[in-house]
């Protein structure tokens, strides 16, 4: 298991790292879609290493201590990436959306303040999502057993630990957290609706019709990978219980996912590879 995640994680820092390189160095990829890609790239590297380390330790040396701070800022962070991450996906899908439906006013629509300011709501969204929890989780009362069943901490199992009423903490994760998923995922489907009715209704041939939606490709797969097993895991109304198979859920979309999505952009990608091939030929 640890030189298995630890293959995973190295595979996240140096694929994603190397998307963020070629995105900010290579003047041809300084366009909308790729400054997303940039962003969700930084997203992946950073969600990985909040979870993935400390569980490679507990690999090698058992169960590990962690104060209830650290605990609580770990819980921030997951949360707050994962959640900028669903709002980020959202916001590639725009504009796939306004780039193969009206290319015409895609500069003008898709201008870099818009793009600057749909990323900055994309990392506050998340951040105040995540604050909320951290916030109500927090005023927690933890007086019994401590040991928590899970890689990392997250909100069910540290409301399987408290003590006294957590409704409020519940009703937050089954509304908000739910919402959180469930908003972005809504605004995905309509936006690939629209593409597809686009694609079919005004483009007749068979050619003109792959052709831009190709570009969708990655980013489709991208979306499964991330919002299946979120979707499993928060979307249910929770009534306190934590089965193992959420371990499990979790380590897709905290490990195994990140690491994906470097591969999935760097093979599927022409643009992306060339960028890539042509900083490995100048640096060899």
């Amino acid at each position: 298991f640890f030189i298995s995640f630890l293959l995973l994680y190295l595979t996240s820092l140096l694929g994603n790292g190397a998307i963020v390189t070629v995105v900010i160095s290579e003047p041809r990829l300084h366009t909308p879609m790729y400054f997303f890609l940039g962003n969700l790239s930084c997203l992946d590297i950073f969600y990985s290493t909040v979870t993935v380390p400390k569980m490679l330790a507990g690999f090698l040396f058992g169960h590990q201590p962690i104060s209830l701070g650290g605990c609580l800022a770990q819980l921030h962070f997951f949360h707050f990436l994962g959640s900028t991450e669903a709002v980020l996906l959202a916001t590639m899908a725009y504009d796939r959306y306004v780039a193969i439906c009206n290319p015409l006013r895609y500069a003008l629509v898709m201008s870099p303040q818009t793009c600057l300011l749909l990323a900055v709501a994309s990392w506050s969204t998340g951040f105040v999502h995540a604050l909320m929890h951290s916030v109500m989780t927090s005023q927690l009362s933890f007086c019994g057993h401590n040991r928590i069943h899970h890689f990392f901490c997250d909100i069910k199992p540290l409301l399987n630990l408290a003590c006294g009423t957590t409704s409020v903490s519940m009703t937050l994760l089954n509304v908000v957290t739910t919402s959180m998923a469930l908003g972005p995922f809504t605004l995905i489907v309509l936006s690939y609706f629209y593409i597809i009715s686009f694609l079919f209704y005004k483009v007749r041939s068979q050619e003109g019709r792959w052709k831009p939606f190709s570009t969708c490709a990655s980013h489709l797969t991208i979306v499964a990978l991330f919002y299946v097993p979120v979707l499993c895991n928060y979307a249910p109304p929770s009534s306190g219980g934590f089965p193992k198979r959420d371990v499990q859920v979790s380590l897709m979309y905290s490990a195994v996912t990140p690491a994906l999505n470097s591969l999935v952009y760097t093979l599927r990608n022409q643009e992306v590879r060339s960028a890539v091939k042509k900083r490995l030929g100048r640096k060899l």
